[in-house]
């Protein structure tokens, strides 16, 4: 009887042990089994394919035998934030995000096709060496789409890295500051306010507001760059008055200030093509008038995603309905209403008006029918990231933007040339 029950208990034990193994195998598989069919595919199926720019240059290619990319250095680096490489060190690169379309993996068969696949993509490759070269050494991004389509036409990360280059990368070269990044926006996220106030505050156009350099909030100064003397709403924004928009961030309110910025899109992660975002952020728990000012002018724990940042003017720029943007050839996302249609025109009038009136326009950005925003924001260190954000106001050359430069300083002295660049060269 002892030696049946023994039996009986291995047995148990040994059945306990298969469905382990296969409950572990299962999750492997699921896990894994996309890179053991793809390795398996590059290796012995003759499996290949191409990537290519929107207008057919190569960017990456493989097959059974060989991993290649494109010829030169230049496009290679200020690519590498589009394309990543075959390791997936940057996490968000075409090779890694969108190997499964390139191979047509099964996970129910586990295998691939053998045909090679081309993927093109929206970006240009000669937009982003302009974009890279513009950034000139320092940290920082640049995003532009067609604010029409939703094509991604240039996503560029600096700095970056030649993935054929064996040397040590620079540091924060593997990540892609467009997407995977946030920052203290500064007057960028005046826009957000004054969108804010357009919806909430009825006689918002009527009233005037007073700069004398500072202002008091509760007891707490409030400091501004320039003394601005009266000015109207459109003013105060073309001035980037702190003064103004600390006392117009109170009048609007924590909870609508909030809702704006979460309706926005400000808060949330989103993806391009399933290529995940992170989430910016803004004050949630009560603040206080002083802090609210502070935020209200892109301060306090305010935190942007450039590509969050890129979304939210292309819907401005577009009447208020956002093209979801879109990294693959062909594909077209759909159209959201973002902002309300007279919040955007209004707001699109303000931006173009900043750089008519302020930007010296006809001379920063010549030929270019420009709506924008700078901003400069305070680092607590005595440095400043800079900021540019906009659009064309332009049929032909639908095309919005966003430009940072870590540390960079002003906004539109640091900001301003790169994407003035950028944009030449798109239009051209």
């Amino acid at each position: 009887m002892k030696r049946i029950t023994h039996r009986a208990f291995s047995l148990l034990l040994l059945a306990a042990l298969i469905v382990a193994g296969l409950a572990l195998y299962t999750i492997r598989y699921v896990d894994d089994g996309r890179d053991w069919a793809l390795s398996f595919a590059r290796a012995n199926s003759g499996s290949g394919g191409a990537l290519t720019d929107r207008s057919g240059r190569l960017l990456a290619s493989f097959d059974a035998v060989e991993n290649r990319y494109a010829e030169d250095a230049a496009t290679r680096t200020a690519c590498y934030a589009v394309t990543g490489d075959y390791w997936g060190r940057s996490g968000t690169g075409a090779l890694t995000c969108f190997w499964d379309d390139m191979h047509n993996y099964s996970l129910l068969t586990g295998t691939t096709h053998s045909e090679a696949v081309d993927l093109q993509l929206t970006v240009d490759a000669a937009l982003c060496r302009t974009a890279y070269e513009a950034l000139g050494g320092r940290k920082g991004a640049v995003m532009v789409m067609d604010y029409k389509t939703g094509e991604v036409l240039c996503m560029v990360s600096a700095p970056s890295v030649d993935p054929l280059d064996t040397g040590e990368p620079p540091e924060g070269a593997y990540l892609n500051r467009c997407l995977t990044s946030s920052f203290t926006p500064g007057s960028v996220f005046k826009l957000v306010t004054a969108a804010a106030a357009i919806e909430t505050v009825p006689d918002m156009d009527a009233r005037l507001f007073t700069c004398e350099g500072e202002t008091e909030i509760a007891g707490v100064r409030i400091v501004c760059a320039g003394e601005h003397g009266t000015q109207t709403f459109e003013q105060a924004l073309a001035n980037s008055c702190n003064v103004a928009f600390a006392e117009i961030a109170v009048k609007v309110g924590q909870e609508n200030m909030i809702a704006h910025a979460r309706s926005y899109g400000l808060l949330d992660r989103h993806d391009l093509d399933g290529i995940p975002s992170v989430a910016g952020s803004y004050p949630l728990d009560f603040i206080g008038d002083p802090e609210l000012a502070w935020s209200g002018i892109g301060q306090s724990t305010d935190l942007v995603n450039p590509y969050a940042m890129l979304r939210f003017v292309a819907a401005v720029a577009n009447g208020g309905k956002l093209a979801e943007p879109h990294l693959i050839a062909g594909r077209s996302g759909p159209f959201t209403r973002l902002v309300e249609e007279d919040t955007a025109d209004r707001l699109a009038a303000m931006m173009n008006y900043n750089v008519a009136s302020h930007y010296d326009g006809a001379y920063n950005f010549p030929g270019l029918n420009l709506s924008a925003k700078t901003g400069t924001a305070e680092l607590g260190d005595g440095s400043s990231h800079a900021w540019f954000v906009g659009f064309l106001a332009d049929e032909e050359h639908p095309y919005a933007f966003v430009v940072l430069v870590e540390n960079g300083g002003g906004g539109l002295y640091a900001a301003g040339p790169v994407a003035n660049a950028v944009l030449q060269q798109a239009v051209r």
